[in-house]
Formats: structure tokens, C-alpha cells, sequence
């Protein structure tokens, strides 16, 4: 498993990440057994995935076929998109609108102007509703489609982890001292000795 914080793999399977300190204990569970939404949306890929197989394999004719894949198969896209994709999608297809809009709302304000037919404004101004349409949806993808939560980057601290993990023993720097102990039992084995010593 790898650290949704800053992507170092965790081997031994810690409660904390090593690196950045990201508790994982959660993470590990979440994968391990998924939440009902998670389930139900994967189940419901599935199903959708089979049923389209099945309908494709028994209808195998040119005209069948293309249906599908003019009419199914974008629905199916939509349906399986992500948060990111869907606003994405929204902005480009309300700029499209906009000025497809804005275009015919100049061209036949134009028409109406140099050619003294005030009919053309009644287009001129379905052309402007279509501008505002179209602004609607960009101004939906940008601010109201909610975009797929992004964690902290922690990666420098991954980075600085991964180094640490492939120096030897003996590249390691010990703090200063003039004592080494090879073990935190010994350590304490002495400094009890030196404590008696010195009473």
C-alpha cells in the first residue's frame, strides 16, 4: 500500500506513515472493505458493463450496433465519469453556447441594422439568450461542480524517507557522543551504573 499523502510504499504495514505521518490505519480499512456508496457505484459498473456486453453480442447487425455506440455507449461515458471530467466537460460545452450565442446575436444585429428589418432582432435576441445559457454553464462547471478532493503534497518528506531507507548503517550520522550503544537496554544498563556510581 502506498501513503495517499506522499506516495511512500508501506511495507510493513505501520499505523503511521514513516514519512510524512499520515495515519494509514484508515486508509487500510477503506481498501480493504470498501464504503456502500464505493461498493454500490462498483457493482453498478459492473452491471451496466455485462448488460451492454450481452445486448451487443445478441444484437450483431451494422445499424444495432451503431446505435449503440452513437447513443449508449456516451450515456454509459457520462455515467462513469469523473467529478474533474464532468466540470470539464460542462465549461466546454457551455462555451460552445456562448459563442455560438454571441455569434448569432452580433450577426443578425447586424442583419437588422444594415438590412432595416427589425425582424432579425427577434433572433439577435434568442442569440443573446443562448450567450446566457451558455455563461450558466460555465459558471456551473467553475463554481458548483465539485472537483475531486486533492490530499496535501507530501512528497519531498516520501523523498526524503526513501533516502534515509537506502543509506547503509554505516553512512548513517549517530548523534555526537562519546559513548555508543549498540542497544537501548545497554544504554540504560550503564547509565543505572553510572547513577549508583556516583551516590
Amino acid at each position: 500500500m502506498f501513503c495517499p499523502g506522499c506516495g511512500l510504499e508501506d511495507i510493513q504495514a505501520n499505523q503511521f506513515c514513516r514519512a510524512c505521518g499520515t495515519e494509514l490505519r484508515f486508509v487500510r480499512s477503506a481498501l480493504e472493505r470498501p464504503d456502500n456508496i464505493t461498493a454500490s457505484a462498483v457493482t453498478a459498473r459492473d452491471e451496466i458493463g455485462r448488460a451492454v456486453a450481452v445486448w451487443i453480442r445478441e444484437n450483431t447487425s451494422a445499424q444495432e450496433l451503431k446505435k449503440v455506440a452513437e447513443d449508449v455507449l456516451p450515456q454509459i461515458e457520462k455515467f462513469l465519469e469523473s467529478p474533474e471530467e464532468k466540470r470539464m466537460r460542462r465549461v466546454r460545452t457551455g462555451s460552445i453556447v456562448s459563442f455560438v450565442g454571441l455569434g448569432s446575436a452580433v450577426a443578425f444585429a447586424l442583419a437588422s441594422i444594415f438590412g432595416n428589418d427589425p425582424e432579425f432582432l427577434f433572433f439577435a435576441a434568442l442569440g443573446v439568450v443562448c450567450l446566457f445559457v451558455g455563461l450558466s454553464f460555465v459558471v456551473n462547471g467553475l463554481l458548483f461542480t465539485v472537483p475531486k478532493k486533492s490530499l496535501a503534497d507530501k512528497s519531498e518528506d516520501a523523498d526524503h524517507q526513501r533516502r534515509l531507507d537506502a543509506q547503509t548503517t554505516s553512512e548513517l550520522v549517530l548523534p555526537a557522543s562519546n559513548q555508543i550503544y549498540t542497544s537501548v537496554t545497554e544504554h540504560t544498563t550503564r547509565h543505572l551504573g553510572k547513577v549508583k556510581s556516583e551516590k
